[in-house]
């Protein structure tokens, strides 16, 4: 049976719609990443204490990423499959109560960057050279959040239909936008005052706003109807809400739960010595780059499952996520290796010298080795979350995150203290056995679960003939 159905699988049109969605996603990401290397860049001329007050500052937005993922992911899931199924009501509905959600969690950060950025930056450093500055780049940053998050909630709902080239377009110009504003803000061109740390916090916001704009504009002049059917998106039921929710559930505390374990991490690494926060600061940049590349892909991969699975088409979808997960390692590793290759001359133009800079390579040089692992498994999950299966990810993440990752960094840390590079390498000691399981997981095809009426109808059929895995 596995014989013939790969025999039957259509190479040339999955490659296409892989390349038609993943390049320009990749694209989109990989720009957002350059405006913020261009922002370190630009604000290396300010000192190391600024590119590490940058990074922390990062990773509290990281840490709302994690919190409103949940409903991105959740989003994701039921977008590609009701597109499959081709139920506008379904997606209008879906896309309103992601969209609440998300706000809901971007309004939270937005209020504690803005009124309260000592209390965040004291949690993140007790350095005060960098959590002063980090202060000054919060109060103003907050007020993006919410306009980031809204493109974000846009951008997932254009690529699970398929139009992925509007947030693209509007990367490309928001990041346009942040640059420029950097150079006129930063150092003061054109008239306008100096403003430093505070002029790269503006540009961003600015940037976020722009971002906004140009997806609305582009999507009502190619006549996309899911964003500006208002009515629809708040037309809810209790039955849909406890649907979307007990779907987006498992993600929500994946992502929220793996979010708190990261900054348990980077608390740790916070402690370092100002040199190690500061290279750690433009791993993180860097480490986007590469995550931004392949997201692109993995992006992807949820759309070709998740589409086939709620269109009735199982087999497709299974034989489909087993290449998925190979493919876009192999991707990954290749990216990895690239920005390797050239790390010497990118961590001196980010600002990195001596130990900033030991430190900064060592981040890197370990996180390459790790990251194949570690994106398999990102793919993996994001394929089981977008065809209904939302828990074995989360349990299995959730699980191994806090009784390997946090304990062994915390002892590492604050116990043994030990240098940073150890400390480090316990953030990835569950990666191995993780991948293991999600490989089993992935061949017993139990992660098919529509959510849509001919996914469902298929369902039988499709675990008769693999009954020997269910």
């Amino acid at each position: 049976m596995g014989t013939a159905v790969k025999a039957k699988f259509g190479w040339r049109g999955f490659l296409k719609a892989l390349a038609a969605i993943g390049i320009p996603v990749a694209v989109q990401n990989l720009l957002t990443t350059t405006a913020s290397m261009v922002d370190t860049m630009m604000v290396a001329p300010l000192g190391e204490n600024s590119v590490g007050a940058l990074g922390l500052c990062a990773q509290f937005s990281s840490l709302m990423f994690s919190c409103y993922w949940g409903f991105v992911g959740g989003g994701m899931l039921f977008f590609a499959q009701y597109w499959g199924s081709k139920e506008d009501d379904g997606i209008d509905r879906s896309y309103g109560m992601t969209w609440v959600c998300m706000m809901t969690v971007s309004l939270i950060f937005c209020l504690l960057a803005a009124f309260a950025p000592k209390t965040v930056m004291g949690l993140y450093t007790d350095k005060t050279a960098i959590r002063e500055i980090g202060v000054k780049y919060l109060a103003i940053v907050g007020f993006a959040y919410p306009l980031q998050v809204w493109s974000m909630a846009m951008s997932a709902l254009l690529r699970a239909t398929e139009r992925v080239r509007i947030p693209m377009i509007a990367s490309v110009s928001s990041v346009a936008v942040n640059i420029f504003l950097n150079w006129v803000l930063i150092y003061g061109k054109l008239g306008a005052p100096a403003m430093g740390i505070e002029g790269a916090a503006l540009a961003t916001t600015v940037a976020a706003a722009v971002n906004v704009a140009a997806i609305y504009v582009m999507a009502r002049v190619k006549k996309y109807p899911y964003l500006f059917h208002l009515r629809g998106h708040f037309r809810w039921s209790g039955r849909h809400l406890r649907r979307f929710f007990v779907k987006c559930f498992p993600i929500i505390l994946n992502e929220l739960f793996l979010g708190i374990g990261n900054m348990i991490i980077n608390v740790t690494l916070g402690r370092q010595p100002e040199a190690v926060i500061n290279g750690l600061a433009v791993f993180r940049t860097l480490e986007g780059l590469i995550v931004g590349f392949f997201a692109g892909f993995s992006s992807a991969a949820s759309v070709l499952v998740g589409k086939c699975v709620g269109a009735g088409e199982l087999d497709t979808a299974y034989e489909r996520a087993k290449r998925l997960t190979y493919m876009c390692s192999g991707i990954l590793f290749t990216v990895g290796m690239g920005v390797f290759a050239l790390r010497g001359p990118i961590l001196t133009a980010m600002g990195l010298r001596g130990a900033s800079y030991e430190a900064g390579m060592g981040f890197l040089f370990i996180y390459v080795i790790v990251s194949v692992i570690r994106m398999g498994n990102w793919i993996m999950n994001d394929t089981y979350r977008a065809s209904g299966d939302a828990i074995t990810g989360t349990v299995l993440e959730i699980i191994t995150m806090y009784a390997m990752v946090v304990p062994a960094v915390l002892i590492s840390g604050f116990v043994l203290k030990l240098p940073y590079w150890a400390i480090f390498m316990c953030c990835y000691i569950d990666e191995p056995i993780r991948y293991a399981l999600m490989q089993i997981h992935m061949y017993s095809g139990r992660w098919i679960r529509p959510v849509t009426t001919l996914g469902v109808e298929a369902l039988g059929p499709f675990r008769e003939k693999h009954g020997g895995k269910w």
